[in-house]
């Protein structure tokens, strides 16, 4: 089965009301930027993101006015060495601190509102959120975390894990976290290189009606990362707390301690490190992609405010986990005095409609979440629309992969029929979109809305030139303020310009397959490259080969993603040694290898023996070559293969049409 969605041709399934354009953030942006420019033909999105691309010097310095962004300093230049990239500087002689931005308000107004699996609640006032960052941030300065500190989580979506964050930056340290379904192995690979003073993690967490224990992992985990002076364990399932042979471990509450504290917030240079997020582990361990505090602020207000139309009467929910960077995109929207929704445990628990029952509960009225789970939902035939009122709801944002168009259908149909569905497309790279919604434009079945103010986006064909209505490869070709600082432990940038440089020099290429369309939306194909996609969770295929190798019947291994209904799912084949055949039992034994030491997600939908693996004249495996070949697609370059004879293995497999 494959899925291969083109533009629409028909008439929008949604159109914004004139009420609705006129009350948007953006349309106060255009009327702000007219009057400071002079430029009166910016009345619609075009022109704007035509200004917005041709003058980034000033039309970031009027996002930065029009948000609101409290810094010190000189905002002028805005933009240094603009034609180098990498290379080019924002804002240099800004400091600022991200903690401040975010918490900005300190009244009553609920900014947290927190629901579990469990039947949990809780919620937090913007004063609230502020003592509680306050004591946090004096115990982790007590530690001895400061300016350029890094402080991680191994936390599960709950308002500890946004105060431990909003506390350690409040400081000037850097922020890194990961979901706490990774296994040992996984988390290692990642904290272990940057070496954090303190780890928070919670004593365990629901899923799907079971509890998972994280200090068996974490004791795994403090045996290979040295650096971790403090353990603080937050007690939230409710059991009794045992800490008993985890090193320097100590409960939240008495991290703390007693007393109320003053909050001081520490300026930093715009380019300072504030999160450390981690590629998907291709070609080994995870890269260390550094995002600095002032880009990702900027960013992250851009599209909140303008993009997604958000207020501060607005609540604002996004399910995600805090290994993906929708959480950190999410946490955001405190700088809008918004109410974060945060909801810990599985959507589809006890069924499909914990999501929806959570959104009439607290009036959700921005719902983000992934393509995957409307897919999903819809499959399994529910329909929020027969058995809820959604009132509040204004919009939903959809990403992790490309929305199929039967899935507006279902959301138009089936949820909410005037309300804004926003298909949004970027990445941890970025930490950030590309290509997302906009409330004064009309959404076409299949597409994303618009590509990003101030983000040149063009689509490039072969030979690396901007095509319109056909396929090519997603790139940015001029700088923007939130691209990674740098990678870490990459000290002359090679890994950075190899990442997405290395096709065409002087042009982030992203590794997704594209077109832009007739009225400027965009359609999203699906990745260009070898990282795997299932559910939009972005997998390396290193992750899963690491744990493979260990299992002594396996000689090698290629993973690749096949296009699956709406979605894509990953196929692992095998080559064992001589005289061995892959049976039911070494099939689970692989999956059990590969489930223990990363995620459940990094798990394949299906294991099969081959006699051969093609690999490059170089020696590397291919899996490009591979993933062609099971979608009955050429191979371009086959001289470049050593054993090409090798591709036979994988075609017209019957074990994939099932």
């Amino acid at each position: 089965m494959s899925n291969d969605p083109t533009p629409s041709m028909e008439k929008p399934v949604w159109e914004p009301s004139s009420e609705r354009i006129e009350r948007a953030n953006i349309s106060r942006f255009m009327r702000f930027v007219r009057e400071s420019t002079g430029n009166d033909d910016i009345r619609r999105y075009a022109p704007l993101h035509e200004f917005s691309v041709r003058n980034p010097e000033r039309f970031w310095s009027l996002v930065w006015e029009f948000c609101g962004i409290r810094a010190h300093g000189e905002h002028e230049p805005v933009l240094v060495d603009r034609d180098r990239m990498p290379g080019a500087r924002w804002f240099p002689n800004v400091t600022l601190n991200f903690a401040q931005n975010l918490l900005r308000f300190r009244d009553d107004r609920a900014a947290i509102v927190f629901r579990n699996e469990w039947g949990h609640r809780r919620e937090l006032s913007y004063a609230e959120l502020h003592a509680e960052v306050a004591r946090v941030a004096h115990a982790l300065k007590g530690a001895g975390v400061g300016v350029g500190d890094r402080v991680a989580g191994f936390m599960p979506n709950i308002p500890e894990t946004i105060v431990a964050m909003l506390a350690t930056t409040s400081l000037g340290a850097t922020w890194s976290s990961c979901s706490p379904d990774f296994g040992i192995r996984g988390v290692v690979d990642r904290f272990g290189q940057i070496a954090p003073k303190v780890l928070f993690t919670a004593d365990k967490y629901g899923y799907g009606g079971k509890r998972f224990d994280c200090l068996e992992k974490i004791r795994g985990v403090l045996d290979e990362v040295p650096s971790i002076e403090h353990l603080v364990v937050v007690p939230y399932s409710g059991d009794p707390l045992v800490l008993d042979g985890l090193r320097n471990a100590i409960s939240l509450p008495e991290f703390c301690g007693d007393g109320e504290h003053a909050l001081e917030f520490v300026p930093v240079p715009f380019d300072h490190p504030l999160y450390v997020m981690y590629s998907s582990g291709t070609t080994g361990v995870p890269k260390c992609i550094v995002h600095g505090v002032g880009g990702t602020l900027l960013q992250h207000l851009k599209e909140l405010v303008l993009h997604t139309d958000l207020k501060r009467e607005d609540r604002l929910f996004y399910y995600t986990t805090c290994g993906w960077m929708m959480w950190n995109w999410f946490v955001s929207g405190l700088a809008v005095g918004a109410t974060l929704v945060v909801y810990d445990g599985s959507p589809s628990h006890p069924d499909g409609n914990a999501l929806w029952d959570l959104a009439d509960e607290v009036g959700i009225s921005v719902f983000g979440t992934s393509a995957k789970w409307l897919s999903a939902i819809e499959k399994a035939g529910v329909k929020p629309r027969e058995t809820h009122k959604l009132l509040q709801l204004k919009t939903i944002l959809s990403t992790g992969s490309p929305l199929a168009p039967e899935s507006y259908d279902y959301v138009y149909r089936d949820i909410k029929e005037r309300m804004l569905l926003a298909s949004i497309s970027g990445g941890t790279d970025i930490i950030s979109c590309f290509a997302l919604g906009c409330p004064v434009l009309p959404v076409y079945r299949g597409e994303l809305q618009c590509r990003g103010l101030g983000m040149k986006v063009e689509i490039l064909d072969d030979a690396g030139k901007p095509v319109r209505g056909e396929k090519g490869e997603l790139a940015c070709t001029a700088p923007f303020p939130s691209m990674p600082v740098f990678f870490w432990n990459d000290p002359d940038g090679e890994k950075y310009r190899s990442a997405y440089f290395a096709r065409v020099p002087g042009v982030w290429c992203h590794g997704d397959h594209a077109l832009l369309t007739e009225h400027d939306g965009v359609v999203i194909y699906g990745r260009s490259d070898a990282t795997l996609n299932p559910g939009g969770v972005r997998i390396g295929t290193a992750e899963i080969y690491r744990q493979v190798e260990q299992v002594p019947e396996v000689l090698e291994s290629v993973a690749v993603g096949q296009h699956w209904g709406d979605d894509e799912r990953v196929i692992l084949f095998v080559r064992l040694r001589e005289g061995i055949v892959l049976d039911d039992a070494l099939r689970e034994r692989i999956a059990r290898q590969i489930r223990a030491n990363t995620t459940p997600r990094h798990v394949p939908a299906k294991v099969l023996q081959v006699a051969d693996i093609p690999r490059t004249i170089s020696g590397k495996i291919t899996e490009i070559a591979v993933r062609e070949v099971i979608h009955g697609r050429p191979v371009k370059n086959t001289d470049a293969l050593a054993n090409p004879q090798a591709l036979e293995c994988f075609r017209n497999l019957e074990a994939l049409r099932q």
